[in-house]
């Protein structure tokens, strides 16, 4: 797997064929669209894939293994460059984005010797390309060691596929769109897909989200007809995964319920929230297992992990130096392990208070709030320590069991169709019960699919909402998709359009290469530009920019 974002010379070498047509059109009106609003042309189009996330989930932030792949919907940024105000060496960013309607425009300048300031207390839209261009103006600084950086300045305009909400990481590719393109803008020949990928966790952060690394892995790393196994101990490291072939042939399914759960939006009781109680977690937990050293300091989005729980605990009790060492088999065994200790640990089915939390920590309540709970906004009467725990360790199981039976099948398809459908069934389950993560919506569209003849069906995403995915024979994709708009989108949403419905279900996600283009269809440089020679380049990351729904909202429009 190349390490640098590769380069592409045409659409056919992003989009499939049953959609490459109506993607001519749209980068087409994209372009024009650039055009009549800043009167010059675009230089280049920064692009990425969302993601559906088969298996791991809510675990990618407790740095244990997920398995996603990318998706045919993506993020297109268009950009032209232009230099820095020569009297004050001051940068300006104008961002647009085609659905202007809903995003306002947006204008702001960029110092060389300062951050862009960003306001995480406000769910705007155009955070999440300030988060991707702070992170990538610091990388460059780093690189440039001792050289001065001017950023440029730089002319935008936003085009998004990737539901707002959906579970299908329109916020993640987002910033790894604008990541990459403040790069290319700056002067980076080349971009190094890990480095994209680790400033691109870290930065989404600045928007107010705890968020893991699975989601810009995805992203940046997957590839055309695969999934992508994602491990994050000692270091980031991806693998293309391929599907066996089975009789009856296999299909992935994705649903969306249209129940808006944007994660900046309910951050304080959903998302957020579960990052601080698996965090709390592995920490009492410590305490309660008498472990003698303090957690190690990690990539956690809090600084410490449940993986790493795991590995000092097997490191004292068993003397394993290196955990990365141990065996899938061991490693499994160790999960078991871990996963009835916390039941055996945290008894409170109720939750914890603060107060229990920081007594059996030995800190105050005060420094508690301080560690744990003062980075983003929290709001919790309980913990619900051991609920969380039980997921997590349980998920892991999962995604474990789950790689076994796509690496070594047993002999008959049925057999292994049916213990990867109930992996997914077990997954949903622990995300309802233990996580509480789903909502009715997504509890009925799986059952929905399970009646009509799934093999297994759950949540994708961090869920309250979003799309769910299912693993469908494909004999029976007609029937799924027949009973679910029936079922639910008729009676749910009875002025659904056509258009509308046929948003509602993709089949077959692809995984897609991430680029960057240079030289992008000439037909669409001659029709609008005129000119015999330009330089279009196609970046890799980038979603969906519809952010900022309510809480809860549904859209059938």
């Amino acid at each position: 797997m190349t390490s640098h974002v590769p380069t592409a010379t045409t659409l056919s070498e992003i989009y499939t064929g049953d959609v490459i047509h109506g993607q001519e059109r749209r980068w087409e009106r994209l372009l024009a669209k650039f055009h009549e609003i800043y009167q010059r042309p675009a230089g280049f189009v920064s692009r990425s894939p969302g993601r559906v996330n088969i298996i791991g989930e809510h675990i990618d932030y407790m740095l244990y293994e997920v398995l996603p792949m990318a998706v045919t919907a993506d993020l297109l940024i268009a950009v032209a460059v232009h230099p820095p105000e020569a009297s004050s060496s001051i940068s300006k960013i104008r961002i647009r984005n085609v659905n202007s309607s809903k995003f306002a425009d947006r204008e702001f300048p960029v110092s060389p010797t300062e951050d862009v300031a960003i306001d995480a207390s406000v769910n705007e839209w155009s955070n999440y390309f300030k988060s991707g261009l702070r992170g990538a103006l610091d990388l460059l600084r780093k690189k440039r060691d001792g050289d001065d950086l001017v950023p440029v300045g730089m002319d935008l305009l936003v085009d998004g596929t990737v539901p707002s909400g959906g579970g299908l990481s329109s916020s993640a590719a987002f910033v790894c769109a604008s990541a990459l393109a403040v790069m290319i803008a700056n002067g980076e020949k080349t971009v190094d897909k890990t480095e994209l990928v680790e400033l691109a966790i870290v930065s989404e952060r600045a928007v107010g989200v705890n968020s893991g690394g699975m989601d810009q892995s995805a992203s940046v790393f997957s590839l055309r007809g695969s999934a992508l196994y994602v491990s994050f101990q000692p270091t980031l490291h991806t693998r293309a995964v391929t599907f066996p072939a089975t009789q009856p042939e296999l299909a992935f399914l994705i649903a969306q319920t249209f129940v808006q759960a944007d994660k900046h939006v309910t951050g304080p009781v959903n998302y957020n929230l579960r990052v601080v109680e698996c965090t709390l977690a592995a920490e009492v937990l410590a305490k309660k297992l008498g472990l003698k050293k303090p957690l190690p300091k990690d990539a956690g989005p809090l600084g410490v992990s449940l993986r790493g729980l795991q590995d000092t605990y097997f490191e004292e009790v068993e003397g394993i130096d290196d955990n990365d060492k141990t065996s899938p088999e061991d490693f499994h065994k160790q999960l078991e392990r871990l996963l009835q200790l916390g039941k055996e640990n945290l008894t409170e089915q109720a939750g914890y208070t603060r107060e229990e939390v920081a007594s059996t920590l030995g800190i105050t309540v005060d420094t508690l709030n301080e560690r744990y709970t003062s980075r983003f906004p929290i709001r919790a009467e309980r913990f619900l320590l051991r609920q969380r725990v039980e997921h997590v360790f349980s998920e892991a199981l999962r995604v474990l069991d789950f790689m076994a039976l796509l690496e070594s099948p047993p002999a008959d398809s049925q057999t292994l169709l049916k213990s990867l459908g109930s992996t997914l069934n077990a997954s949903q389950q622990s995300c309802r019960d233990n996580y509480n993560c789903s909502c009715p919506e997504l509890d009925e569209l799986c059952q929905l699919a399970l009646g009509a003849g799934a093999y297994g069906s759950r949540l994708t995403g961090a869920g309250w909402g979003g799309c769910s995915v299912h693993l469908v024979p494909l004999d029976k994709v007609d029937d799924v998709r027949g009973v679910w708009e029936r079922e639910y989108y008729r009676k749910h949403f009875p002025d659904i359009s056509d258009e509308k419905l046929q948003e509602a279900v993709v089949r077959d996600p692809v995984p897609l290469l991430q680029y960057f283009f240079r030289d992008i269809r000439k037909s669409l440089e001659a029709r609008y530009f005129r000119r015999s020679s330009r330089d279009w380049v196609a970046l890799v990351d980038g979603t969906n920019l519809a952010m900022g729904e309510e809480e809860g909202r549904r859209s059938d429009k």
